[in-house]
């Protein structure tokens, strides 16, 4: 018997991307809020999704720094288990519920693009990298403190698509404020036979569905983000009309299911 929870499968599982769930995940991030054209949030949202018009084009852009594992220590092969990660979730609504839609994501990680594809994230692959928070204070090193920067950048297919600042004022005394919106994401398989192009396996709406997620070290402050317009990409659609908070914290949370809300095959 094949065994595996991604391809590929193998006699004993050791060459699968991934083993099975539950899956534990520990990060640092830098979070920044902004607000982009509607209309060019509209036209990205997956059928059964609708604007949220009080919303006004909200969105928040992420840059991640993570490390992963199961239940057998797969944290100590940081080589195929850590990763970094850019992603944008914008503000929607679902029947009337607030939630968020995550049109664009990029990772610099096969397993991490394994997993995402299997939770309806359009993952695709990236080099995305964050100054980073070390314990010995130095001028490489900014601490958590007022006015410490922390910078980031994401680039694919050898061009910058994305470059982010978050410039601290304070600890967050309530890290529950960084509570966002249901995740919601189209997960979508399509088929390559002839005549069935157009009739994915897979089309529907998703929930994540994390928990025992945990935030520490949460500052915030003043963030920036530029979406720089490049051939080929469409992601300078959601430019910033303007940014507003930005956020630097560590974060920790299980992943083991997910919900099907809307079929839409």
């Amino acid at each position: 018997m094949l065994k595996g929870f991604n391809y590929p499968l193998t006699p004993e599982g050791k060459s699968t991307l991934n083993p099975a769930p539950p899956w534990h995940y520990s990060s640092d991030f830098l979070g920044i809020e902004f607000w982009a054209d509607p209309a060019r949030v509209g036209a990205l949202l997956a059928p059964g999704l609708e604007v949220d018009g009080a919303a006004d084009g909200h969105a928040f852009a992420y840059f991640y720094d993570w490390q992963f594992t199961a239940a057998n220590e797969e944290y100590l092969d940081p080589a195929r288990y850590q990763y970094r990660e850019f992603f944008i979730l914008v503000d929607a609504l679902l029947d009337g519920q607030a939630v968020s839609y995550c049109p664009y994501i990029f990772v610099d990680n096969d397993a991490a693009l394994a997993r995402g594809w299997s939770q309806g994230y359009p993952k695709r692959l990236a080099q995305v990298f964050q100054t980073r928070l070390h314990a010995a204070p130095s001028l490489a090193a900014p601490q958590l403190a007022q006015g410490a920067k922390f910078g980031a950048s994401m680039s694919a297919s050898g061009r910058r698509l994305a470059e982010g600042l978050v410039v601290l004022d304070s600890p967050l005394a309530d890290p529950a404020a960084l509570g966002q919106r249901p995740v919601i994401n189209l997960l979508h398989t399509p088929r390559l036979a002839a005549g069935m192009q157009d009739k994915p396996a897979v089309h529907e709406l998703v929930m994540n569905v994390p928990r025992e997620t945990r935030i520490a070290q949460a500052w915030v402050g003043q963030g920036k983000l530029v979406l720089p317009e490049v051939a080929g990409e469409e992601l300078s659609a959601l430019a910033p009309r303007r940014c507003g908070a930005g956020v630097r914290a560590s974060m920790s949370y299980i992943v083991d299911d997910l919900k099907t809300v809307k079929p839409l095959a």
